[in-house]
């Protein structure tokens, strides 16, 4: 691959360190502000959000915040005003975290509770619990 070629995705190894720890650094930002209230948005204010994730591409310069309002509510309405309040964000972010450039910042719907929340249920199916017993009984 020719040097200075923009690649947006992570490399099949995974992210590297440097990623993972501005990944870090930035998730920090976010979460102190929203815990302290510093984004004064009314449907923000109503919510206690946690940012589980944040994913940088190899050129740092794309943050992909995951986040999630207490107990899934008001998951969309949480998402418009995260995306109201982008420039915001993205200039404190900037404050924050020592970067060259403040990255362009992005919300999704952290959805790893809900699947987690689908395979318990799936686990506790009763099919699935004799197909499991009858594993431990062969042992």
């Amino acid at each position: 691959m020719a040097r200075g070629h923009h690649r947006d995705r992570e490399s099949p190894a995974g992210p590297s360190q440097r990623q993972l720890r501005v990944g870090e650094l930035i998730r920090h930002a976010v979460s102190d502000m929203l815990t302290r209230g510093e984004v004064h948005d009314p449907v923000l204010e109503g919510h206690l959000i946690t940012v589980p994730e944040v994913r940088m591409t190899a050129d740092l310069r794309l943050a992909t915040i995951y986040v999630m309002p207490l107990g899934g509510r008001d998951i969309d309405a949480v998402l418009e005003a995260l995306d109201r309040n982008m420039r915001f964000l993205r200039g404190e972010i900037a404050h924050r975290v020592n970067l060259k450039f403040a990255p362009e910042i992005r919300f999704r719907v952290d959805e790893r509770f809900d699947e987690a929340e689908r395979i318990e249920k799936l686990l506790r199916t009763p099919a699935v619990r004799r197909d499991l017993k009858g594993e431990s009984d062969e042992s």
